[in-house]
């Protein structure tokens, strides 16, 4: 079987990254530019994306931003197409476009179930699909990453879509890694946990006078045993791409508690009954 994944040094090796102007996007970005490689980023806004670039390209590197929705038709072949044009190819690709919502599901509307769905899953399908095709069209060794989230393994009152899809891309790396790996391709998932990045500001966006545990975390994201700079995530994905494993976690007891809740679904009732009367204190509180 042909060895999967990037082989000898980083140097030279190109990464692309949707959602690279900000968060784990950006901080992957630097991270990877500091390894040698040099980075296709994509996102909506472009002036977030010339600053990420920027701070890339002062590690030495090359840097392409390239704006667009990453839910438009077509974006996965215009994404890869830009790398290829720019760069002459691509070595990994890191499916990181996403946010969240704190709605129950009954208070979302069909438009924001559709466009969540659509963004953080569907956009991350097509574009593991288009990389994975075109590496074994190529017969080249190559990674596919996707940023998925503890929250795939354990969800929380009102975030129930957010964690349905971040639980379908978990299932679509498990699944593409046995299929890809035969080729010479790796698939790994990454499951950060909270990071101190803009994902809360536009969160609580959107979920309006719901946002009970965002209104929290947000005045509290400074500290807390479950919160994280971008850059731990940054270097993890570096490390993934030197050393292919299937998961990404940079917290044990995150980790730890998925299983625990997995396998003592009673102890997992406590816990959220506990969560989701703390939301609901917030939501009265503010």
């Amino acid at each position: 079987m042909t060895k999967a994944g990037l082989t000898g040094p980083l140097t030279g090796k190109v990464m692309v990254i949707t959602g690279g102007g900000t968060g784990i996007g950006a901080a992957t970005g630097i991270e990877c530019a500091r390894a040698g490689m040099d980075i296709l980023i994509v996102g909506r806004r472009i002036d977030p994306l010339k600053r990420t670039a920027d701070a890339i390209k002062s590690f030495g590197a090359r840097c392409e931003c390239l704006a667009l929705d990453v839910a438009e038709e077509g974006a996965s072949s215009r994404i890869l197409d830009c790398a290829t044009e720019t760069f002459g190819g691509f070595d990994a690709v890191f499916a990181n476009a996403g946010y969240g919502v704190e709605k129950p599901l009954a208070s979302m509307t069909e438009h924001e179930i559709r466009r969540m769905i659509e963004v953080n899953l569907l956009a991350t399908a097509f574009l593991m699909r288009e990389a994975g095709e075109r590496f074994i069209r190529d017969k080249k060794p190559g990674h596919i990453l996707a940023c998925s989230s503890c929250l795939s393994k354990y969800t929380m009152p009102n975030f129930g879509v957010y964690s349905a899809t971040k639980s379908g891309q978990n299932m679509l790396c498990r699944s593409m890694r046995f299929e890809c790996r035969p080729h010479g391709v790796e698939v790994s998932s990454v499951h950060p946990v909270t990071t101190l990045t803009e994902f809360f500001d536009v969160a609580q966006h959107h979920s309006g006078s719901h946002a009970g545990l965002l209104k929290h975390k947000i005045s509290t994201k400074s500290s807390g045993f479950f919160v994280q700079p971008s850059s731990r995530v940054g270097r993890a994905v570096v490390r993934c791409l030197r050393r292919p494993r299937s998961e990404v976690w940079t917290s044990y007891p995150a980790r730890l508690a998925g299983g625990l809740f997995e396998l003592f679904p009673p102890i997992y009732d406590v816990v959220l009954r506990i969560i989701a009367a703390r939301a609901r204190k917030e939501r009265s509180q503010s």
